[in-house]
């Protein structure tokens, strides 16, 4: 197991709240490049925190407070979501988003909860069908932040105007499209949809390598665990693929 992997299964085994989501983000992306340093990225989220701190008012109102992080990252940054080629997999990847300032809307949504975090107004991820948001981390908050689209404000019925939008059909909001997710679930859905890349491009050693680090989250996911069976026999490993298909099979 590679250092990064490493790390990354010991950041994952905390408790949720503990973890340290771009942390492990980079992680993901330190196997893809060794030579990656976390503390130069980690400093960049802290540089860019200050400047939306210098932009807040002293009444803190939540509309302004992302209305002052979407200044920072979006008029002054430039960050934007890559509509052109939004399955390159450097989408998914923390460093290359926050180098080339383009990604899908979960990295771009975990830039804007970094941020939040570190000028002490908390955010959490909204997982939403077809669709990542965030929102503000209180009671009731009514408003969610689509980082992918520039920061925009969206109210629920905004949210669902976009469901159909994504799904090109009449498709009603249900209240769990838009609860909280975990920051295992937030990890585990930015895996998930690197697992989707390079399955569609037939790079099977990297599918297989991500879904490993989905069992290091969820090491009871039966789907993931038939997946790697799959990918096992594809790449010519029988008995990997038989013990893997063996605890599938078991489960149902």
């Amino acid at each position: 197991m590679s250092l990064a992997r490493e790390n990354f299964a010991q950041e994952v085994s905390l408790a949720d709240q503990e973890i340290d989501l771009a942390k492990a983000a980079l992680y993901i992306a330190q196997e893809e490049t060794p030579t990656l340093n976390l503390e130069t990225y980690l400093g960049q989220l802290d540089q860019w925190a200050q400047q939306v701190q210098g932009l807040l008012p002293q009444e803190r109102y939540p509309l302004r407070v992302i209305q002052c992080i979407n200044q920072v990252l979006y008029e002054e940054l430039g960050f934007l979501g890559n509509e052109e080629d939004y399955y390159d997999p450097r989408n998914s990847f923390l460093n290359e988003v926050m180098e080339r300032r383009t990604g899908i809307p979960i990295t771009l949504a975990l830039v804007y909860l970094e941020v939040a975090r570190r000028i002490e107004f908390p955010m959490v991820g909204i997982g939403m069908p077809g669709h990542f948001l965030i929102r503000p981390e209180f009671k009731d908050a009514g408003i969610f932040v689509d980082a992918f689209h520039k920061g925009e404000v969206l109210f629920p019925e905004d949210c669902e105007q976009r469901l159909q939008e994504i799904f090109a059909q009449p498709v009603a909001l249900e209240d769990q499209f838009l609860e909280a997710v975990s920051k295992k679930e937030f990890l585990a859905r930015m895996l998930t949809n690197l697992k989707l890349i390079y399955i569609n491009k037939q790079d099977l050693e990297r599918a297989l390598a991500v879904i490993e680090r989905l069992l290091l989250i969820f090491p009871d996911a039966i789907t993931e665990q038939r997946d790697r069976g799959l990918l096992h026999y594809q790449l010519g490993d029988t008995q990997g693929a038989i013990a893997d298909l063996k605890t599938y099979i078991a489960h149902y």
